[in-house]
């Protein structure tokens, strides 16, 4: 009984946010200087390697871009959706993360981002190729979300980012369903 009674206790402890479904998320416009580009600045302990970056494009619609790279780039699209007086970055991958700013800093993900002019070469091609705010082809979606997945059954090791443990939380839905239109990109 205390096995299951601590999980309970520490999930509603936590805060967690559940969608049920990503395409019902009601997207929310940014606040007043959160669009534009961020990044993160020197190691993160969220990121696999001190080498690796984490982007986040935001834009004033609520759309948002999260980048993370390091040997490959992975790239996922999102909305920015508010409840009470918490605004979250939800994935497409059905990732929810806090996100919260002062002045050009920005904590997200358990990583602290700072304001930049620009992006890395390897996100604003991605982004170039697939503006945000476009409607999302399921086909591309479901080979978007297996290319982020860990390459340990091809090579016997992974490339994923998430090194520590990391503030998303996952949402629940079925299987199949605006699954993702995240994109890895490198070897």
């Amino acid at each position: 009984m205390k096995k299951l009674l601590l999980p309970l206790a520490l999930v509603a402890l936590s805060g967690c946010v559940q969608v049920d479904n990503y395409s019902e998320v009601i997207k929310h416009p940014a606040p007043a200087g959160l669009a534009g580009y961020w990044q993160s600045q020197g190691p993160q302990s969220e990121m696999v390697s001190p080498e690796a970056i984490a982007s986040l494009v935001v834009t004033p619609e609520g759309d948002t871009l999260e980048c993370r790279q390091w040997q490959r780039l992975i790239a996922l699209p999102g909305k920015l959706m508010q409840r009470s007086d918490s605004l979250y970055n939800v994935t497409i991958k059905r990732e929810v993360y806090d996100v919260e700013r002062q002045g050009d800093t920005l904590e997200y993900a358990g990583m602290t981002l700072r304001r930049v002019d620009r992006l890395t070469d390897e996100c604003a091609d991605y982004l170039e190729k697939h503006p945000l705010g476009q409607p999302i082809d399921e086909q591309d979606a479901k080979a978007a979300i297996e290319a982020t997945k860990p390459a340990a059954t091809q090579s016997g090791g992974t490339l994923g980012l998430g090194g520590g443990s990391n503030s998303a939380t996952t949402l629940s839905q079925s299987e199949g369903e605006e699954e993702s239109n995240a994109a890895t990109v490198g070897p």
